[in-house]
């Protein structure tokens, strides 16, 4: 009977992955494995670029180039990383309700008023509650994970996706705050008249009384009733512009003292939300809602490592709103932060992760 050491001795991360294997070639079954990656093919209520339900799959196949032999974090691949299977009815659902979303869209840009269209309203009542029963079901996957001993990551899919997963963290933890990498703030009450809108996410998990803060990061596109809710959070929300973050830049903070200032807001247990266009939009051309601006690869990763090395713990990850183009360009940046935020999940966590790979100068 083949072990996972057997395992671990007998591969050889220096070779391409396996394409029959998990996700990033690893050969570990899920029992094997210390994370799993959920996958949420889901994308009902885009309301401008779409393609994010795609974004699991271009990300596993992108998975397989990725080198394993990570500087940071040279081991986490002996730890096993290991992706679930989606139910296939969240796809075919989200392309279904998506197709229905659109011309409720379509009327409230023309300036219609959906209460006044019977037909639209009756629509949007039935995505609302196959909205709710898609984060039920993101919640019960999450938790069945989690009660097995899994530090779980889930992979969108659009922004409203994780909703479910931050119900499961909240029955698992009394407290925890949110690091928020995004361009958008995603704090609009029900944007378009969808409850749970990409938009709305953030919004919708501040009803999570374990929520004590969101520590938002690279934020340069919001409207005036997410203003006010910031405003109106008595600093349970706190945001850091991109103009903000530039500014100090320019005017002579390193990025460790900023990195350092964000991560000391955060309480104890900490779950990072990474909508990909964080990010300037050269690393995710193809993503949704895309604006100019954002974070480098370099700075986000560094965040993210001096949150793992802090005196916090790091509890849970989504990453999001990744979609594919032409080439496979999106899912290659998509399965290298993943990895990485992987490798800071399992040293947040204590395990063991080898030391960082440091060249002579």
């Amino acid at each position: 009977m083949s072990t996972k050491q057997n395992k671990i001795d007998n591969f050889d991360p220096s070779q391409p992955g396996l394409a029959d294997a998990t996700i990033y070639g690893l050969p570990f079954t899920a029992e094997e494995s210390e994370i799993i990656v959920v996958p949420a093919p889901w994308e009902v209520t885009v309301s401008y670029g779409a393609g994010a339900s795609e974004g699991p799959e271009a990300i596993l196949e992108a998975s397989y180039q990725v080198d394993l032999l990570h500087q940071q974090y040279p081991d986490v691949w002996k730890l096993g990383i290991y992706i679930d299977e989606a139910p296939e009815h969240w796809a075919t659902d989200s392309a279904k309700y998506k197709e229905m979303a659109q011309p409720i869209i379509e009327a409230l840009e023309n300036g219609e008023t959906i209460a006044d269209l019977p037909e639209l309203q009756k629509d949007l009542d039935t995505i609302n509650a196959v909205c709710d029963k898609f984060h039920k079901e993101v919640e019960e996957k999450v938790s069945s994970w989690m009660a097995k001993g899994k530090k779980v990551v889930l992979l969108g899919g659009d922004h409203s996706t994780p909703l479910g997963y931050y119900n499961a963290l909240a029955k698992h933890h009394d407290a925890f705050g949110i690091l928020h990498f995004d361009a958008h703030m995603d704090l609009r009450d029900a944007y378009e008249g969808f409850t749970y809108s990409h938009a709305s996410i953030m919004f919708n998990t501040l009803k999570l009384p374990q929520v004590k803060t969101i520590v938002q990061v690279g934020i340069r596109d919001f409207c005036e009733q997410e203003v006010a809710t910031v405003m109106e959070s008595n600093g349970r929300v706190l945001v850091h512009t991109d103009a903000d973050l530039k500014k100090d830049e320019f005017e002579g903070m390193s990025w460790k003292d900023k990195c350092d200032y964000i991560i000391a807001s955060l309480p104890e247990k900490v779950a990072i939300s990474f909508d990909i266009d964080a990010l300037l939009a050269w690393y995710c051309p193809n993503t949704g809602t895309p604006v100019p601006g954002g974070l480098t690869y370099e700075q986000a990763t560094y965040m993210i490592t001096r949150l793992s090395e802090s005196n916090k713990l790091i509890i849970g990850m989504d990453l999001v709103e990744v979609a594919p183009g032409e080439d496979d360009w999106d899912g290659n940046v998509g399965a290298r932060l993943l990895f990485h935020m992987c490798g800071a999940f399992a040293k947040s966590q204590g395990l063991a992760v080898g030391q960082k790979i440091e060249f002579k100068k």
